[in-house]
């Protein structure tokens, strides 16, 4: 009665197991190349990156645009009254009105209406290199966003191919545990034919339940592995659904080639050339600070028309619209102008050495990134051999834990050994065959590493399309 509970349990397991696997397979395989394509194209990092480079783009013709001359116009309707007396005023950062009108003994408290129309234009002619530093400043800012784009681009890249080669893995793990359960049922079912026949003790019965239930933990372990690394590898492809069915290529049946030691990829690594941007985007920003201290030379001109509800011939005094908004006088002005705000001199001084030791901060985060990236080359190179000579190694212990394995079971099965060492070579057998999965898969792995190093992603691209 008991064994029958424990058949009806595992019918149901591997039924639940059966459909887990079942909704992985509707899908056609892909490889890794339409992976990564899928990624760049639909990933919202890799799509906000590019909007950056966009307003980094419009930053540059906002910058150019201070070569076009200035025009400005203006007409205005006005009511009011008209007293003044004679003197200056200062307009105090135009918040006073200018107060135009007539200069006579009493104040007249009526209202006319008023009209004023003017055009301005103001070419800034000599600046002193004040605008072409600004646009090479806006147009090495965009390099470097150009550089972030690409750099994230190389970065995400490197991740989703990373991903790829992690669900492989889980995939084939899963598919070693399958086999594992497999053997573990066929030896329960056969320990149970001979203790029922008497031929074996009962405590082989229990013991080869308990491997029984062991390798179902194993495979329910695998496959929950299996499902977590496909919900990463859709997160960055940027196209969340149920699955992702991907083709083994060649990472099972091939290892890499030693890689080329002596060409230093990593000075042209992404992430080096973005740190170089941001350092050059600073010295030509504080190079900007610097000049913009400079006076400006404008070519100005002018023309303007106004109207009043006062005569300019004998003071009359109409209150009515049409009198008020028809042009009385006009007026225009050509010349040179030229500002210098001398006192500019301490701020703009302070801005610029602040500007220099950002400079100089993010020169030394360069040479941090040179470092760092040299150590990881060389790194990426080490790691990368030890795990192919492991990918070397690893068959030959496949090998001898199936050896040992099919002499277990002969001896079990004549009688010559017992069912403890059995049980121990089937787990040296499962062991050895998640060794060699796991072995070549960290050899394309460390491949990865060491391209994600040197900046070169065609270096793991091409090993696995030769």
């Amino acid at each position: 009665m008991k064994q029958k509970r424990i058949d009806c349990r595992t019918t149901r397991l591997t039924l639940v197991l059966v459909l887990l696997a079942s909704t992985y397979a509707t899908h056609a395989q892909q490889s890794l190349p339409a992976v990564l394509d899928q990624a760049v194209q639909y990933y919202p990092s890799l799509k906000a990156r590019q909007a950056e480079v966009h307003s980094a783009e419009q930053d540059v013709k906002t910058s150019t645009s201070d070569y076009i001359p200035r025009l400005s116009v203006q007409h205005q309707y006005t009511y009011s009254t008209n007293n003044s007396v004679t003197g200056s005023f200062y307009p105090n950062g135009g918040t006073v009105i200018s107060p135009s009108g007539g200069i006579r003994a009493d104040n007249i408290y009526d209202g006319t209406f008023g009209s004023f129309t003017s055009a301005l234009l103001e070419w800034n002619i000599v600046n002193f290199g004040k605008v072409s530093t600004a646009v090479g400043t806006a147009r090495t800012a965009l390099a470097a966003s150009q550089a972030a784009y690409e750099n994230e681009l190389f970065q995400h890249r490197v991740q989703v191919a990373d991903a790829y080669l992690l669900l492989l893995i889980g995939e084939k793990l899963e598919d070693i545990q399958q086999s594992n359960r497999d053997r573990a049922e066929n030896f329960r079912q056969v320990v149970s034919a001979g203790v029922q026949s008497g031929l074996r003790p009962g405590v082989d019965s229990a013991l080869a339940e308990a491997e029984y239930a062991k390798a179902n933990l194993l495979l329910l372990e695998s496959h929950r592995n299996e499902q977590a690394r496909q919900l990463r590898l859709l997160e960055l492809t940027g196209v969340l659904g149920d699955s992702i069915a991907i083709d083994s290529m060649r990472f099972y049946t091939a290892l890499p080639q030693p890689v080329d030691t002596a060409v230093r990829a990593w000075q042209r690594h992404p992430a080096l050339r973005l740190q170089a941007l941001r350092w050059e985007t600073t010295q030509a920003r504080s190079k900007a600070i610097g000049r913009s201290f400079l006076p400006s030379i404008s070519l100005v001109g002018a023309a303007w028309a106004r109207g009043s509800g006062v005569s300019n011939t004998d003071d009359q005094y109409r209150t009515d619209f049409s009198s008020g908004t028809r042009y009385q006088v006009y007026n225009y002005l050509v010349g040179i102008s030229t500002r210098w705000t001398l006192t500019d001199f301490a701020q703009i001084r302070h801005r610029y050495k602040s500007e220099r030791y950002r400079a100089d901060r993010d020169h030394e985060v360069y040479n941090e990134q040179a470092l760092r990236l040299q150590r990881q080359a060389k790194e990426a190179e080490m790691q990368y051999e030890v795990a192919r000579e492991q990918a070397r190694t690893a068959p030959v212990q496949l090998a001898a834990a199936t050896q040992a394995y099919k002499q277990a079971s002969a001896r079990y099965a004549s009688g010559l050994t017992d069912l403890p060492t059995l049980l121990q070579s089937m787990v040296v057998l499962n062991r050895a065959e998640a060794d060699v999965a796991i072995a070549y898969s960290n050899a394309w792995r460390s491949l990865l590493m060491v391209a994600a190093a040197k900046g070169d992603l065609p270096v793991f691209l091409n090993a696995i399309n030769p």
